[in-house]
């Protein structure tokens, strides 16, 4: 048996919102939209996707999941997802070589340092 991984599920207060930001943030393309749904892929017909679901309910406590991005340049996109709208959080990970950060409406993620060859 075999799993191909489809897409992340995110729940969101305002989907189109955080899609958009998102799509932006990753450079990836609008596949779906409606008010309770957005969904972004890499590009149109390629997996896996992040689709955005409408919930009622904020966000509460640390995310039980959370992306890890390698970029060429950590500072560089760190201050380009600052200015995007991230905002530099801490969640007890104390001095590291990653960054951590959440999106407009709190879910974490890390950028880490570049790869050393």
């Amino acid at each position: 048996m075999a799993l191909t991984w489809e897409q992340v599920v995110v729940h969101a207060l305002d989907p189109v919102a955080l899609g958009r930001w998102w799509a932006e943030a990753l450079g990836w393309v609008v596949v779906y939209s409606d008010d309770d749904e957005f969904a972004i892929r890499p590009e149109p017909d390629r997996q896996p996707a992040v689709d955005f679901v409408r919930v009622d309910e904020p966000k509460q406590g640390k995310s039980r999941l959370h992306l890890d991005f390698r970029p060429d340049d950590q500072d560089a996109e760190v201050a380009r997802l600052l200015a995007l709208g991230a905002q530099r959080v801490d969640i007890g990970q104390g001095e590291q070589s990653w960054v951590v950060l959440a999106d407009p409406e709190g879910n974490e993620f890390c950028v880490l340092a570049a790869r050393v060859s």
